[in-house]
């Protein structure tokens, strides 16, 4: 195999890690962990962009995909555990009450 197929091949792993780690972040229910998974995700592949040595960009890409399954472990857990959604997520948010299905945020008390 040519020097050119190897390295092409490698570009095609790292830019399939990196789409499969942001697809997976945005499995996340809490934003917090969302947003902080794919920052990480960016980060880390902007930080070692300019690697050459072949056997480094194979062992970081063996280490983004023992992240990959611990971000799909982390998100399964994540979805027992689903909150309201923040301000900053957008959208409607609340409890519907009053006639016209209007949002408002109905806060819950006591054992009704």
């Amino acid at each position: 195999m040519s020097m050119a197929a190897m390295k092409g091949d490698t570009a095609f792993q790292a830019r399939s890690l990196f789409r499969s780690l942001i697809r997976q972040s945005r499995q996340f229910a809490a934003y917090n962990f969302r947003e902080y998974a794919k920052r990480r995700t960016r980060d880390a592949f902007r930080e070692h962009r300019g690697e050459v040595e072949e056997r480094r960009i194979q062992e970081l890409i063996q280490k983004g995909l023992k992240e990959l399954q611990m971000m799909k472990r982390q998100t399964v857990v994540s979805q027992f555990y689903q909150l309201d959604r923040l301000v900053v997520e957008g959208g409607k948010t609340g409890k519907q009450s009053g006639s016209e299905g209007g949002i408002a945020r109905v806060k819950d008390t006591g054992w009704d």
